[in-house]
């Protein structure tokens, strides 16, 4: 057994930053400045990661490709946003897929079209190489199992295509203002397989860290990173849970509960990750890990972070939460904890998409005075960025009789997701405004008569004369809307059944050629690097479907390949590191359903905040014993692929009041 020895004396050479603590999220700790022999290194590896996603586990393997020791750290069993995600990689420039399709694509087109999309965030040379190297980096995936295939679903655009179609136009391609000098191309590529495609996707990225050799260090966070007297990153301080505990368990327990009805019980999720932190503060135990060539920042962006939303971009505190627990800002703040720069965090994706039902564009959207702001036809975070950044939030779809009707009957036979039918159901039939007329409409929803009739007029006019529409609608999405009764559908931040989510795209400012993370001054951060979300890239504009998964894996593998050039060129810091099989380590043991029934396991985690500060200060001694690791990884995620929930959700909201 080791001993734990962690130097609670070091010097602190940095303060808090603002917004530093949400209830259910990761405090970050001040740096320390330590040296070789001031503290007592747990473990040591070449290369950390903060972050098992598909951003940390691509640059796992890409590391692991060039021969360096890897271990990644996660607060919880890996997968995070990316798992929950529609699994769905933006690619182009003449994939096998594309071409199997019959369509025609280049490394041209593709930076032609996404220079309207990325506006500048990123420079034009770090675009070009993202788009030339986009059709390697998805044979890339497909080497490790990853399938994809070229099926389209018809029409060839919607916000996610049903299964059985796996490529599509997952952005504002088909958008006559986004043509250029090239035809435009689907590049969705949604990872083939039953239900949403991130689990599959993910899967795939995990067992190949697992199958080299990557040690993974699950429900594990890292509260503050070490330094040397230089400024130099060399490792962290990870608190993690004892492998195989009670309090493990739990943890599991509820984070996979966390994460399974945030779409139907934000509220009690919520409450869920509080007790969820409870446990991490109560029972995590803290390991210093040494890396003696660089450090990876890759935990996503921070929209489960109340506190930075509120500071940062507060337009979107009532928007629905797009990604996982983990996303709660770590990266960003253990970044700007040791200086760093960061850039576009205000920049939010907010998901407004109304296709399908595939006739919804042809109607017109309207701001709260009846005029209208967007041409119906963009794709659903284009709408929603006009919504909640132009119209402080508040939006109306309008639709006559003729196009209701179509909508329903798409809505109920079209073979849509359920995501996708049933709030649109809800909206036509429950939350819709009808009226005879357009001026009895506006007077049941607010808006000015006279602008609402001049919007429908305008759009009306320029159909009948087959001129150009005042939005620059195609002329196939242009439908009349003439024959009363006319609806309103509520597509606000606010309505009850129809979310508008958001995710965070800013994070901290890299070197675009490495990844390495920049300070204020513009100068890279010895021995940092971040990848993802958690770093400024290719989506930090506006999002579209499929590009922040494939950033995940460009700047993931970009990462890499710095941090096996660095080593190349750097003398090791350390003296030889154990191996991997000697250092592992683990709070994954395969685990029993019977150890907490689901009924008695809510009640049974009252932790108080006294409680936490006291165990957190009596345990600093302790001793540490490392456990094997990776075939426990594999024992329990499929066990948990395989686990069914036994307690239906009416029970677990009776269980939930008791938090």
């Amino acid at each position: 057994m080791w001993p734990r020895q962690v130097d609670m004396t070091a010097t602190d050479t940095s303060t808090h930053i603002t917004a530093q603590k949400s209830a259910h999220t990761t405090e970050i700790l001040p740096p320390k400045t330590v040296t070789e022999h001031s503290i007592h290194w747990h473990m040591t590896t070449q290369v950390l990661v903060a972050g098992w996603g598909a951003a940390g586990a691509c640059t796992a393997l890409e590391a692991k490709s060039h021969g360096l020791d890897v271990i990644v750290a996660d607060r919880f069993m890996g997968g995070g946003a990316s798992a929950k995600s529609g699994g769905v990689v933006y690619a182009g420039g003449g994939t096998a897929q594309q071409a199997d399709a019959g369509v025609n694509d280049s490394p041209e087109a593709m930076y032609e079209y996404l220079r309207h999309e990325t506006c500048g965030v990123i420079s034009d040379d770090t675009l070009w190489d993202f788009c030339r190297s986009s059709r390697e980096n998805l044979r890339w995936l497909e080497s490790l199992g990853v399938p994809f295939a070229a099926t389209m679903p018809p029409g060839g655009k919607t916000s996610y295509p049903a299964d059985g179609y796996y490529l599509y136009y997952s952005g504002n391609e088909l958008v006559p203002r986004f043509a250029g000098q090239h035809n435009p191309a689907p590049r969705g590529h949604r990872t083939k397989g039953r239900g949403h495609g991130g689990k599959v996707l993910y899967h795939h990225l995990q067992s190949a860290c697992l199958e080299r050799g990557v040690v993974p260090m699950t429900q594990s966070r890292i509260r503050r990173l070490l330094r040397n007297p230089t400024g130099r990153v060399i490792g962290a301080e990870i608190w993690h849970l004892p492998p195989g505990s009670a309090a493990a368990k739990k943890h599991q327990r509820l984070a996979r509960w966390a994460e399974k009805w945030q779409n139907f019980s934000p509220a009690l999720c919520d409450r869920l990750r509080h007790q969820l932190a409870a446990l991490e503060l109560r029972y995590s135990e803290p390991v210093n890990v040494r890396a003696t060539v660089g450090v990876v920042l890759s935990t996503g962006g921070y929209i489960f972070n109340r506190q930075l939303v509120k500071e940062l971009a507060p337009g979107y505190r009532r928007n629905f939460k797009i990604g996982a627990t983990g996303c709660d800002g770590s990266g960003l703040r253990l970044g700007q904890s040791v200086g760093a720069q960061a850039a576009h965090l205000n920049r939010v994706s907010a998901w407004r998409f109304i296709n399908p039902p595939l006739c919804w564009p042809n109607g017109i959207a309207v701001n709260a005075d009846g005029a209208r702001f967007c041409n119906e036809e963009v794709y659903g975070a284009t709408l929603g960025h006009a919504i909640c950044e132009e119209q402080g939030g508040k939006a109306w779809l309008i639709l006559d009789a003729a196009l209701r009707r179509k909508a329903i009957r798409q809505a109920l036979l079209g073979g849509y997701w359920w995501f996708q039918s049933l709030p649109a159901l809800a909206l036509m039939t429950l939350g819709a405004k009808k009226a005879d007329t357009l001026t009895q409409l506006a007077a049941k929803t607010g808006m000015n008569s006279q602008q609402l009739g001049d919007s429908i007029r305008q759009y009306n006019q320029a159909i009948a004369a087959e001129t150009d529409e005042p939005m620059g609608k195609s002329r196939a999405c242009c439908t009349p809307l003439t024959a009363g009764p006319y609806y309103a559908l509520d597509i606000s931040v606010s309505s009850p059944v129809f979310p508008l989510g958001a995710l965070t795209l800013g994070g901290l400012k890299v070197d675009e050629s490495s990844g390495a993370v920049l300070d204020e001054g513009g100068g890279a951060i010895a021995g940092l690097y971040a990848a993802g979300r958690s770093a400024v890239g290719i989506p930090s504009n506006l999002y579209i479907s499929g590009l922040s998964l494939a950033d995940c894996v460009y700047s993931g593998r970009r990462a890499g390949r710095a941090l096996a050039s660095a080593h190349n060129h750097t003398d090791e810091v350390a003296s030889t590191p154990q191996t991997a099989s000697e250092q592992t380590l683990s709070s994954t043991e395969a685990f029993s359903d019977e150890a907490f029934s689901d009924e008695a396991l809510v009640s049974q985690l009252a932790v108080t905040a006294s409680d936490n500060a006291a165990t957190t200060n009596a345990k600093v001694n302790q001793p540490f014993a490392p456990a094997s690791h990776a075939n426990h990884v594999r024992a329990n995620q499929a066990q948990a692929n395989q686990a069914q929930d036994k307690t239906a959700s009416k029970q677990l909201q009776t269980d939930g009041e008791t938090l």
